[in-house]
């Protein structure tokens, strides 16, 4: 008997990241119900299946979405305004004193909302984000349909949302319970960094999340600075402070961690804590290098995200891949770190895991969500393809991607965001962009 479905894509190649190193011709994916039923050779696939919808795309590759684990999505609207400065004085003279003027929630709307229109052409389709007015970001996911990890920030020091560490958890934790049943958005606990959240704050969200069981992200290890100045005041390493406060365990997620020491790795490995590589940003603010395939090798997961577009500058998954997969290689010396398929995991699947989605999403298994992408291989700079895996991290860029679903959900078709004004969303950030340059 035939069964009746929602959809049916059949592209030429279909990279399903699990099994890993698979690549599929002739194949086809079958979706009901926002779920992945079923994967297999198109001519059974036809027989066994009557869909709504049949998306035929000969020229194309089917992947899951990629999954961007750290970033601040408001922050968009404050690209390229303070480039080519370290980190220290991009951050204190520059976007500190820019977010105190102009942050509040229609600030963050907007920017949250170019952020979104930008990852869904690129190929993302999970992200996380830490950024003020955490609501409102939330809110736009979920207008625009994207799968998110939102992290709510906790600092000592007040801003435009909060006006100290008490009032950041609090508004945090009634966010945590306003998301509680989303089957898109899930709310974390975000302590922005060791030198910016006291011990006693960082001892309660420790505890609250594990309460909660929920995850923690933590900008950390981020410079050489950041350890020795840690060194010289309390002379712990970050990383020993966080353990010793109870905020290290495999819901924990490390950005950047580019300052890592074998005794370091030990801690992580001990905690099953994650790794969330950001080499753009990191060598835009001339930060450092996380040492990925070392950590890999060592049983870490490790992923990739783009951080905020202030200091990157886009939020190109693609470019983000392929930037890891080079810059280990220079580091190390060897060509065959970060291969390409192992990369690939660092976009998808290995995201997935730390932000706790992988049991949903970061791979095309039946059962999970249809968070897919497809990528266009026709275009000429991408001829000839001999090794689809190798091309989707050194050749393939953003501007490839055609489509992309989530929940099975069309988002873009032909390069085109389904139902979304693009050209009258572009006339409002004009409109941001004069007010922030007055």
């Amino acid at each position: 008997m035939v069964q009746a479905v929602d959809l049916i894509i059949s592209p030429q190649w279909i990279v399903p990241i699990r099994p890993a190193h698979q690549v599929l011709t002739q194949s086809s994916l079958v979706v009901n119900d926002g779920r992945i039923i079923s994967i297999g050779a198109t001519d059974a696939i036809l027989q066994q299946f009557q869909a709504n919808e049949h998306c035929q795309l000969p020229d194309h590759l089917l992947m899951p979405g990629l999954v961007n684990a750290h970033g601040h999505a408001a922050m968009t609207l404050l690209r390229g305004m303070a480039d080519d400065l370290p980190l220290m004085t991009w951050l204190n003279e520059h976007i500190w004193p820019a977010e105190g003027e102009f942050v509040d929630a229609d600030f963050v709307t907007a920017g949250s909302a170019l952020a979104m229109v930008e990852m869904l052409k690129s190929g993302t389709t999970t992200f996380s984000d830490m950024y003020f007015f955490p609501e409102s970001t939330a809110k736009v996911a979920t207008e625009l349909g994207m799968r998110c990890q939102i992290t709510t920030p906790v600092l000592d020091f007040p801003s435009a949302w909060a006006a100290n560490a008490e009032e950041y958890i609090h508004k945090g934790l009634s966010l945590h319970d306003d998301y509680r049943h989303s089957a898109l958005v899930n709310i974390a606990l975000g302590p922005h960094a060791p030198y910016t959240v006291s011990n006693k704050a960082l001892k309660q969200v420790g505890t609250l999340a594990h309460q909660l069981d929920a995850r923690i992200q933590i900008h950390l290890h981020e410079t050489a600075f950041e350890v020795e100045d840690a060194l010289a005041k309390t002379g712990q390493r970050p990383l020993i402070r966080l353990a010793e406060l109870g905020l290290l365990s495999a819901n924990t997620q490390c950005v950047h961690m580019t300052q890592v020491s074998d005794g370091d790795i030990a801690l992580l490995q001990q905690f099953a804590a994650h790794v969330i590589h950001c080499p753009e940003s990191n060598l835009k603010l001339a930060s450092g290098y996380c040492p990925a395939a070392k950590l890999l090798e060592r049983g870490i997961n490790v992923c990739l995200g783009t951080d905020g577009a202030a200091s990157n500058n886009n939020l190109d998954m693609f470019g983000e891949m392929q930037t890891a997969a080079l810059t280990a290689k220079g580091q190390s010396q060897d060509a065959s770190a970060l291969d390409a398929f192992t990369t690939l995991e660092m976009a998808t699947i290995n995201g997935a895991l730390a932000l706790g989605f992988d049991a949903e999403t970061g791979s095309l298994e039946a059962g999970k969500w249809a968070d897919m992408i497809a990528i266009d291989m026709s275009a000429i700079e991408l001829q000839p393809v001999y090794n689809v895996l190798s091309h989707l991290v050194y050749a393939v860029a953003a501007a490839h991607v055609s489509h992309s679903w989530i929940a099975g959900n069309a988002r873009m078709e032909n390069r085109r965001l389904t139902g979304f004004d693009e050209q009258q969303f572009s006339k409002l950030i004009s409109q941001w962009q004069r007010k922030i340059r007055t």
